[in-house]
């Protein structure tokens, strides 16, 4: 258990001395007799849990919970009340205690509140460290700590020095893009400059073209009468982030390439050359290469705005980092919504991990902040996740295994058996996971480098036993 410290402030002897020695095996105490002592200490002792009585001599306890708040806001405090009164008890929930217990004192019933608040801290000080680490990298709030966002990250530090080399991020919805595009701009030289995002898909086709490049005055009905910046100028210096690249109507692609390619454009209206230097960074979650042969997108475009090619993988590819990302959200929206979850159950984070998330981060991101809005209890559940529907063992019931054949009495080739059953179920695991092999480990409860080395050894037999039939 991390070394917490925490102080017991209560004039009443017996009280301070007999949680002291109850607790203190496990934490850090430090007990004083009134207020004043303990907030004299608290910069130096840096208390995490303060059980502070209401009814203190001198400085009462509702007064001394403002100033350790003040102090610091990551102080917890507990407050420790002779009668449930429940005005003064408002009154300290609004002033920021953490919880309250009422004497006489239930030492099992108080330390299943300190646990509770202790654990409220560690969900804090984890997510802390993890943004100061995040924070050193420069990179704004990504999480992620799985060899896959590690190899991304590693990457980006190379190919973000150059200040003008396009990039193109491929990635599903959800999978965090414009987080990416965003750390390529302040990794780069043009950090100083601005960084503009342009939802392609967003801006109707007939517009795209003026909101990308600019319009004259009365260059066409409606138009402003004094004309208008274009996004590509707004990003001088800077960065433009094109989001939904592959939205981009024929018109606006070839003005695009024309600009990409010299650095000049018009604007609409316009007949004087325009000059900008920014870098242009694209994403998109659409097969360009499939639109290309459709005839939808331009080759010498995709060419040119995927010099450097960033492809993101999915959550569901990356199962180290949904645990990361649950934590993270459920104390991001603790705050928001002023709660005081202590954690996720064991239950809830099995099922997190074998959920399959076709919203990814998005998705998880918005269950976490549902969870944490709804939630009746101390920690989010099944229930409170909406994945009580989703236990594994529902899988087997929905598709039980075949029964067992008796030994019979000429015996087996185990071996030949051991090798079709694998066969079966690895082909049938990547036909349910519509082929993404990370989905087909989780099916068979195995790692995805375990699963990925077992599929190909199976196909590879399947491919020599199929050619030898041939001859």
């Amino acid at each position: 258990m991390p070394p917490y410290t925490v102080f017991i402030v209560d004039d009443e002897d017996t009280i301070r001395e007999g949680i002291a020695a109850d607790i203190e095996e496990d934490y850090a105490v430090n007990t004083f007799r009134n207020a004043e002592e303990a907030l004299e200490a608290a910069p130096v002792k840096k208390p995490d849990l303060v059980l502070l009585d209401i009814g203190l001599p001198k400085m009462n306890g509702i007064e001394a919970l403002k100033h350790f708040k003040e102090l610091s806001r990551e102080i917890l405090v507990i407050m420790i009340t002779a009668y449930e009164d429940i005005q003064s008890v408002i009154e300290c929930m609004k002033a920021g205690a953490h919880d309250y217990i009422v004497k006489p004192i239930i030492m099992e019933e108080l330390e299943v509140t300190i646990a509770n608040a202790l654990e409220t801290i560690c969900l804090r000080k984890e997510i802390k460290a993890l943004q100061e680490v995040q924070l050193r990298k420069n990179v704004p709030c990504f999480i992620g700590e799985s060899k896959a966002i590690h190899d991304i990250m590693d990457y980006i530090e190379m190919v973000a020095q150059s200040p003008d080399t396009p990039i193109l991020i491929l990635g599903e919805t959800g999978t965090g893009k414009e987080l990416i595009a965003s750390t390529i701009h302040h990794r780069s030289p043009n950090f100083r400059g601005p960084f503009i995002t342009v939802n392609c898909a967003a801006i109707p086709k007939d517009l795209i073209e003026s909101e990308l490049f600019g319009y004259e005055k009365g260059a066409f009905s409606g138009a402003a009468a004094t004309g208008k910046k274009g996004l590509i100028e707004m990003a001088h210096n800077g960065t433009l982030f094109l989001d939904e690249v592959g939205d981009l109507n024929p018109d606006a692609q070839a003005k695009l390439l024309r600009f990409m390619e010299s650095g000049e454009f018009y604007k609409v209206g316009g007949t004087s050359k325009q000059t900008v230097k920014t870098r242009i960074v694209s994403a998109t979650n659409r097969n360009l290469e499939a639109m290309i042969a459709k005839g939808d997108y331009r080759k010498d475009l995709y060419f040119r705005i995927g010099v450097i090619k960033i492809n993101v993988p999915s959550l569901n590819e990356r199962e180290e980092d949904v645990l990361l990302f649950a934590k993270y959200f459920l104390q991001m929206y603790n705050e928001k919504f002023s709660s005081s979850l202590t954690g996720i159950s064991p239950e809830a984070l099995d099922l997190l991990k074998v959920y399959t998330w076709s919203g990814n981060v998005r998705e998880l991101k918005n269950m976490m902040e549902r969870a944490v809005l709804t939630a009746r209890g101390t920690v989010l559940t099944p229930a409170d996740l909406g994945l009580d529907e989703v236990r594994p063992e529902k899988a087997l019931e929905a598709s039980p295994l075949t029964p067992l054949t008796p030994l019979p009495p000429t015996g087996i080739d185990l071996n030949a058996v051991r090798q079709h059953i694998d066969r079966f179920y690895f082909t049938q695991a990547m036909k349910l996971a519509k082929g993404n092999e990370t989905r087909a480990a989780r099916l068979l409860n195995l790692k995805p480098h375990t699963f990925r080395y077992q599929y190909r050894k199976i196909m590879d037999e399947q491919g020599s036993t199929t050619e030898q039939g041939r001859i």
